[in-house]
């Protein structure tokens, strides 16, 4: 997870005209990321980011590895960093967000790991993605990732492997998009909210009608929530078309390798890291997204979809998880369901498919 706001600082939100006066929608950067609330009805929405607000800047401070005061960075040096490895008890939250990853590796198979953060550190991914220098030496061994295996977590103590450095990068986000999307759903009596981190979205309450439209669109930052229609698809002629769905319960989230990128010994990297290999994942996906019935499984789906390359559809579809891949010539596969028609619904599962996720 990358984090741009670092000790403190807030970015302001500023609203947003998506031309339906009946949801309010505001928009600002967080998480290292693009982060967009909408709510109905619309007089609702300042208690709405209030609450967005502060759900964020805990999880900021639990799970990122880019601030040193964080709570994993501290959990890191101190166990991680000790040459038998060690013990530390950590707080609710970053258990419930260290447990999740470790739900999310069972799940896969280990194609989504935590540990991956040694490994995305020696390709030059050691700080905020925007401070990134390119054209860096390239490392000069790679070798698979220590292993979700070796992170040990009873209750609030954590346990890790020397040497070990977490990054929860697969899951938090979509975590940090079911709980602001909850918290904020509380407080809202009648009506409903979408949260989106990046374009990893979580809706909660009651949707509008017809169901909250979401653009999905193969572009560096899925932008999530569609502006007025006069300027949503068409703005990606570029590249494999954009589709708006409609979304009523659960979560979506798209995983790319287009949007973090870097160079280093004249190759390009992304920040989606093979754990078998210690490199970027080099499948036939460039992006994919996933419908689920919460967003942390949904991200950690389309994660592993990526990485896991032509096996990803015939997995997806064994879980009956809606998904949209798009391959490296821009391409659009379908699979588990997901609507081939514009403005089509989503109907992601009822239940949750990452077992063990729940605390």
């Amino acid at each position: 997870m990358t984090v741009a706001h670092h000790l403190g600082e807030r970015h302001a939100w500023s609203p947003v005209d998506t031309g339906a006066g009946s949801v309010g929608v505001a928009e600002r950067a967080a998480l290292g990321t693009a982060a967009r609330v909408a709510v109905w009805p619309p007089h609702q929405l300042a208690r709405v980011l209030a609450v967005v607000d502060t759900e964020l800047a805990l999880l900021d401070q639990q799970a990122s590895r880019f601030r040193p005061d964080s709570e994993i960075s501290a959990a890191c040096r101190e166990t991680g960093g000790a040459q038998f490895g060690g013990s530390r008890i950590v707080s609710e939250g970053l258990a419930e967000a260290i447990a999740v990853a470790l739900a999310a590796a069972r799940w896969t198979g280990g194609l989504v790991d935590p540990t991956v953060g040694s490994a995305l550190c020696s390709l030059g991914y050691d700080r905020d993605f925007a401070a990134i220098r390119s054209d860096g030496a390239m490392p000069s061994r790679h070798a698979p990732v220590p292993g979700w295996q070796s992170v040990q977590l009873d209750g609030r103590r954590l346990r890790l492997a020397a040497g070990s450095q977490l990054d929860l990068g697969a899951t938090a986000k979509g975590l940090g998009a079911d709980r602001a999307a909850r918290e904020a759903a509380a407080v809202v009596p009648a009506g409903g909210v979408l949260v989106s981190l990046g374009g990893d979205i979580a809706v909660a309450g009651e949707a509008p009608s017809g169901g909250w439209p979401v653009l999905v669109a193969d572009e560096p930052e899925p932008a999530g929530l569609p502006p007025a229609r006069a300027g949503g698809p068409g703005r990606f002629p570029s590249r494999s078309p954009a589709q708006v769905v409609r979304l009523v319960t659960g979560a979506l989230a798209t995983s790319s390798i287009l949007c973090r990128q870097w160079r280093r010994g004249g190759r390009t990297l992304h920040h989606i890291v093979d754990p078998r290999t210690g490199l970027p994942a080099a499948g036939p996906w460039r992006t994919v997204s996933v419908a689920a019935t919460n967003c942390a499984e949904a991200n950690a789906a389309s994660t592993a979809a990526i990485i896991a390359g032509d096996q990803a559809p015939a997995w997806l579809a064994a879980q009956r998880l809606p998904a949209r891949l798009v391959t490296r010539d821009g391409s659009v596969r379908l699979a588990g369901g997901w609507p081939a028609a514009d403005e089509g619904l989503l109907e992601p599962p009822g239940t949750c498919r990452m077992p063990g996720a729940g605390r």
